[in-house]
């Protein structure tokens, strides 16, 4: 090791001996610290030195690339080292560690592929996730992979959860973990909303910032802008611009080469201003010194589910108010500084940023679920259960799930390829090496912004353009720059993928489609016989082309983008599909033989004899007598479709049913089935679906048969304690039997004439004593007297004026001075008494 360099004096560091003290009474840490406090490259260092380490690795998650490299640099030149030695790093398509390396920081999805890959996590003593308040899908399900690691099988395992703006309390709370918490080191910020001329494009007000901002303060410019494209537009736009000063422009994002990367992360070598165009890389995860101004438009690009594609796109959005105040700090890290706003004052921004796994596709986690193998991982916000079940769905019909969502050997073989499912199935469909590298060339368009101007909605056009770009020819209604772009990506796949095939130079349009059926069997869609511009798809639903659309005519098609609409959808973009390929890459979805199912209108099942592919009917002719055990699984489903109330219940029957619900809550420790809505309906094929045998019309049903169906979700020693635990019915003082009504979520009622408890002294409880009754007391004509759970009390203080006012109402009933020993009866005095 080469002599360590100066340590940088970060405010950090008197917290650390709490923060190690900490870790070694405790397996969980939540540390919140501001940017520039020094949280990411002192904390893992100061965990080198920990006893419980050992001979430990140190994982460090970073959310982006640059700060992954960046982070892991400033560490090793701390130590004297290159990347490599004690520090290294592991991004996509990169690494720098060895078999010195103690601190490995590594990306989100690198993390994911260790965890599944080593669930023991052997060698690790402790995972640091830096920078949590980015909230990515990938972080999130790294974390809650790690708490699983830690509660099952190493418990032994740190996890240091860091944040610069987050709500630490509720996430030490998650965690059950110590909090602490660094004041870190600012100077004073005057914030400014520059305003904006009327109708004036962002770049053309970015442009007066930036001159005011020259000329009127010192130090070096940070500007943020959402993506790639506007620091490109900006860096030509104002390299171009006669600054004072003459500062050197530099652009900082995630996709720039590393040299360039470098050159913006470090004082400029001729001493001259900078003024650096960053995306949101450059809120927190890296250090940029001499920065006395930020300039932020208010955007970003975050991933967003876009339905008419099926994946999850990077999207233009505006910034949480957390990000607006972390960029605005970025001007006082050295000293006084100032930021400018390109946003107007009154425009008001959300508190917090919304965490991705709210708002982002989940066909990516749902796998990585499976994989897994655990339902039950605690995630700091659970997967929306309305996507997670599409997602799984769409696993399903690629072939990575079997039927009990269980992941198949084709399913880890997507998972390894590390893209959208998606895309993945497609790219491991075809065995023909030219038929792979146009995979790859599908996959690269599929993923990219659209290369043609102007409406068209066949895939065969862009691929066409891509191979003419390819020899030199650029249409006019083509961007040249898209192009270049896609040709890049298709080159990066078919060296992820070892395709050593040149794609080809021609392929006919139906080719296209028979790939991107592969990644799109959802939206795979045949003409309606009727009406050539309708196509059923093979989900079940229906869509439209365009009447100027280039797929008119095609008996099959594939739809790789479709709009969602409450009618029919609307094809975007798509290509033709060839029916005999459909059959050899597909044959277990086509289907041949009798179908029974419920006609809501008829209110009666239907037997027909079908051809389909999949939920697209080929042909259809009606049947015979439905098939007994085919007409019991249709009425099973119909109850599935209209729900629990097509079932004829009794008073009786909802009774027992919440009966069983409320002895479930009660004594838990019995193992009482769930029988809410949600749950019977999950279960119809194990309790109703065998009463319905032989029948074929669901008011066939009778109450018999759904009471000996609904009884049969509970053994017999089960039905014993319910009984005796929850009693339909209970004899009181009168030695008259009277019923307990029972309602799930609120206590059981005993409605009784007041006259019938005398002598009894205290209320009835069910469920072992656990339950006290609520005691409906009635006067003798039936009318509430009192709702009371303490009947003792009600003797003491409440009954001598109800028996004042009642007594003269109904003289012919007994009304006691001492309820207490006076006999319960259930009939009026006799005559002359």
């Amino acid at each position: 090791m080469k002599p360590a360099a100066t340590r940088p004096d970060f405010p950090i560091a008197e917290l650390l001996p709490q923060l190690l003290a900490s870790l070694e009474a405790h397996p969980r840490l939540v540390l919140e610290a501001p940017p520039g406090a020094g949280k990411t490259t002192q904390v893992p260092l100061a965990l080198l030195s920990a006893p419980w380490r050992g001979d430990g690795r140190i994982l460090m998650l970073e959310p982006r690339r640059v700060a992954a490299r960046a982070a892991a640099g400033f560490m090793a030149r701390q130590l004297g080292e290159a990347p490599g030695d004690t520090v290294g790093y592991r991004i996509r398509f990169e690494a720098k560690v060895s078999a010195r390396t103690r601190i490995e920081v590594v990306t989100e999805g690198i993390l994911t592929r260790m965890i599944q890959d080593d669930p023991t996590l052997e060698g690790v003593a402790a995972i640091v996730f830096d920078e949590f308040h980015e909230r990515h899908l990938a972080g999130d399900l790294g974390l809650a992979l790690a708490l699983d690691v830690q509660s099952q099988l190493r418990d032994d395992l740190r996890i240091l959860v860091m944040s610069a703006t987050l709500d630490g309390e509720k996430l030490a709370r998650f965690l059950d973990a110590p909090r602490l918490t660094s004041a870190g080191r600012s100077y004073p910020v005057a914030v400014a909303h520059f305003p904006a001329r009327r109708d004036e494009p962002l770049m053309a007000q970015l442009k007066r910032c930036v001159a005011e901002a020259v000329a009127k303060h010192p130090g070096d410019l940070l500007v943020f802008l959402p993506g790639q494209r506007e620091i490109g537009d900006a860096t030509r736009l104002l390299s171009e611009s006669a600054l004072s000063g003459d500062p050197a422009v530099l652009p900082l994002h995630g996709d720039l080469p590393l040299e360039a990367q470098s050159a913006a992360l470090a004082e400029d070598p001729d001493g001259r201003r900078r003024l650096i165009l960053a995306t949101n890389v450059a809120e927190s995860s890296v250090t940029l010194p001499g920065v006395r101004v930020v300039i932020d438009a208010g955007l970003a690009r975050e991933p967003r589910y876009e339905p008419n594609s099926g994946f999850s796109r990077l999207d233009t959005v505006t910034i949480s108010q957390a990000s607006a105040d972390q960029r605005a700090g970025r001007a006082g890290r050295v000293a006084e500084g100032w930021a400018y706003r390109l946003w107007p004052q009154s425009q008001r921004l959300e508190p917090m940023r919304t965490p991705e796994i709210a708002q982002v596709e989940l066909a990516g986690l749902a796998l990585e679920l499976a994989a897994w193998g655990a339902a039950d991982l605690r995630f700091v916000d659970a997967p929306p259960p309305g996507p997670l079940a599409a997602a799984r769905e769409l696993l399903q019909r690629l072939g990575a799930l079997d039927a009990q969502q269980r992941i198949t050997a084709f399913g880890r073989e997507l998972m390894a390829l590390g893209t959208h499912p998606r895309l993945a199935a497609m790219l491991k469909a075809p065995r023909d090496p030219a038929e792979r590298a146009l995979a790859c060339d599908l996959a690269a368009l599929v993923e990219a912004r659209d290369p043609l101007r102007g409406r068209r909605d066949d895939i065969a056009s862009r691929w066409q353009a891509l191979a003419a770009f390819r020899k030199g020819r650029v249409g006019p209604d083509a961007n040249r720059g898209a192009l270049a772009a896609i040709d890049s990506a298709a080159k990066q796949w078919r060296r992820r993928l070892r395709v050593d095939a040149a794609p080809p130079d021609d392929a006919p349009a139906h080719l296209l489609g028979d790939l991107l059926a592969h990644a799109f069997p959802d939206r795979i869609a045949r003409q309606h016989p009727g009406e050539p511009r309708r196509y059923q798809l093979a989900n079940g639903r229906m869509a439209r082309i365009f009447d100027d659309s280039a797929l008119f005519g095609e008996p099959w098609i594939v739809a790789s983008e479709l709009r969602f609409e409450a009618k029919d959808s609307l094809v975007l973009r798509g290509a033709p599909v060839d029916e005999a390929r459909l059959q050899r890459d597909f044959p277990e979805r086509f289907f041949e033989g009798d179908v029974v199912r419920w006609d809501p209108e008829a209110r009666a099942l239907i037997a027909r004899r079908e051809r389909r592919f999949d939920r697209i009917t080929l042909e259809s002719k009606p049947a015979g007598r439905p098939d007994p055990a085919l007409a019991a699984q249709a009425l099973s489903d119909a109850v599935g479709e209209l729900g629990l109330d097509a079932l004829p219940w009794t008073e009786g029957l909802t009774q027992w049913r919440e009966r069983v619900r409320c002895l479930r809550e009660w004594l838990p420790e019995l193992g009482l089935p769930d029988l809410s809505d949600e749950a019977l309906l999950a279960s119809r094929e194990q309790w109703l679906k065998p009463a319905f045998a032989g029948k074929t019309r669901l008011d066939a049903l009778d109450e018999e048969a759904l009471g000996e169906a609904l009884r049969s979700t509970l053994d017999w020693s089960l039905r014993q304690k319910l009984d005796a635990l929850a009693p339909r019915r209970i004899t009181v003082p009168s030695g008259m039997e009277r019923g307990i009504t029972y309602e799930h979520g609120r206590p059981p009622v005993l409605a009784v004439k007041l006259q019938e408890l005398f002598g009894l002294a205290d209320t009835p409880r069910v469920a072992e004593g656990r339950v006290p009754l609520t005691l409906h007391l009635l006067s003798p004509g039936g009318k509430p007297l009192q709702v009371t759970q303490d009947l003792r009390s009600f003797w003491a203080n409440t009954y001598p004026e109800v028996r004042k006012e009642m007594k003269g109402r109904y003289p012919r009933h007994p009304w006691p001075d001492d309820p207490w020993t006076a006999t319960a009866t259930h009939r009026a005095k006799p005559r002359g008494t």
